[in-house]
Order: C-alpha cells, then sequence, then structure tokens
C-alpha cells in the first residue's frame, strides 16, 4: 500500500532577508524568516509597527523582491521572475485588500470590481457573470450601480473584498483591511473572510494590529523587528 505525500504548501520562505536603503544607510526590515503556508490556511501576522508585518505580506504578494533567501508560492519561485512575469503572475494569483478601499471613485461598484478582469480575455457577458456571483457574495448585488461615495465605509471595503475575488486567486493578501472601520462594519468584513475561507477553502493572510480581526484566522504569527516569533497560536 502507497501513501500520499502531503501537498507542498501554498507559500515556502525559507531564511529570507529584506533591508531597505535610506540615503548611505542600510536599514533592515526582516531577517531571517522562514514560513510556511498551508493551501487554505487563514494567517493573521501580527506585531508593532515597523516589525515588517506588511513587508512580509508585500514579499509572498509579489509587490516586493527580497534581499534573499527562497520565496516560493504554488512551487513558483517569485525571486526568478522578470519584473513583467511578476505582474502578470499577481493579477491571476492574488487578489488585494487594503485599508483605504483605494476605489476608483468616478466608477460604480460593479465597474470597480470589473476592472481586474479586463486584462483577461473573457468577453464582457462572461465578465458580467462574474462580477454579478462576487457581489452577490459580499451582499452588494443591490449597490453594484452605486458610486464609492454612496456606499458606507464597510460597504467600499465590501467591493474591494469583491474585487479581490474576482479572479477566483489562490491567496487574498489584505493589509489591515478593518484599519479605516467601525467596530460593526470591521466585523462584518471578518465574517466575510472567515466565510470565504471556511466555506471556500480560500488561503488568506491578513495584517493586523486588531486583536479582534485576528481571532477569526486559524492562525496567528508575530513579527518583532523583523523577526518572526517561534510561536503559532491556533485559533478555535
Amino acid at each position: 500500500m502507497t501513501i500520499d505525500a502531503p501537498p507542498p504548501p501554498l507559500v515556502e520562505i525559507d531564511h529570507l532577508y529584506k533591508s531597505y536603503r535610506r540615503g548611505s544607510q542600510t536599514l533592515p526590515v526582516l531577517q531571517d524568516i522562514s514560513l510556511n503556508i498551508k493551501a487554505g490556511e487563514f494567517l493573521a501576522l501580527m506585531g508593532p509597527s515597523g516589525s515588517g508585518k506588511t513587508t512580509l505580506l508585500n514579499l509572498i504578494a509579489g509587490l516586493d523582491r527580497p534581499d534573499s533567501g527562497t520565496l516560493l508560492v504554488q512551487g513558483q519561485d517569485l525571486t526568478q521572475l522578470t519584473e513583467a512575469q511578476l505582474a502578470h503572475w499577481r493579477a491571476r494569483s492574488v487578489g488585494f485588500i487594503f485599508q483605504f478601499y483605494y476605489l476608483i471613485p468616478v466608477l460604480t461598484a460593479f465597474e470597480n470590481v470589473e476592472l481586474p478582469l479586463l486584462l483577461t480575455p473573457l468577453s464582457r457577458h462572461e465578465r458580467r457573470e462574474h462580477v454579478d456571483l462576487v457581489l452577490e457574495l459580499v451582499g452588494l448585488s443591490d449597490r453594484s450601480r452605486h458610486y464609492p461615495a454612496q456606499l458606507s465605509g464597510g460597504q467600499q471595503q465590501r467591493v474591494a473584498v469583491a474585487r479581490a475575488l474576482v479572479t477566483d486567486p489562490a491567496l487574498i493578501a489584505a493589509d489591515e483591511p478593518t484599519g479605516d472601520l467601525d467596530r460593526k462594519s470591521a466585523g462584518e468584513v471578518m465574517d466575510l473572510l472567515s466565510r470565504l475561507n471556511q466555506e471556500f477553502h480560500k488561503t488568506i493572510i491578513i495584517v493586523t494590529h486588531d486583536p479582534e480581526a485576528a481571532s477569526h484566522a486559524s492562525h496567528i504569527r508575530r513579527l518583532i523587528k523583523g523577526q518572526l516569533l517561534n510561536q503559532n497560536d491556533s485559533q478555535t
């Protein structure tokens, strides 16, 4: 009898380093980070300001490049991709959610969600089907023709979640997704992300300062001064 080997992690990080230049100084941001993230995991990255949380998220999402180390996502070595290849990989593999939504004010909710699909070969009818599906999923079908200024903060963030989902990415990367929301709206957004993880098995990584937001994750990892602590708190 043969036993099938477990699938490889969705994200494999080994001895990763990242620093930035400020004038003549080199400022270390991440130091010797090693981390595996399974497909379908919901991970929260926590730590004080300046600990490297957002830098780590940006590296995993292909928005930045490490100085050295191994960084594989879905088996793809991101360090070996050209800028054009990396941009193409991001467009099909990662959905982004940011603190301040970054919706285009002159576009409706529908049009904002549709934007990532304009880079795909989908027909107009197919794009409409995709957008209608994710707007229904986030509970905003009745707001599809509204502009961002006509929506509450929580509704705008749910539009941003729909935009992140519309290409069916392998990974959702969220940087302080509740940081600009009141407690009720923040809870609704985190409940939505939990549903995407539990029902649709989406792999989600969030950066947050908020313990309440982090409590929705299945795992929490903490960074201090660019180093990942040796703890992995599972939430039940």
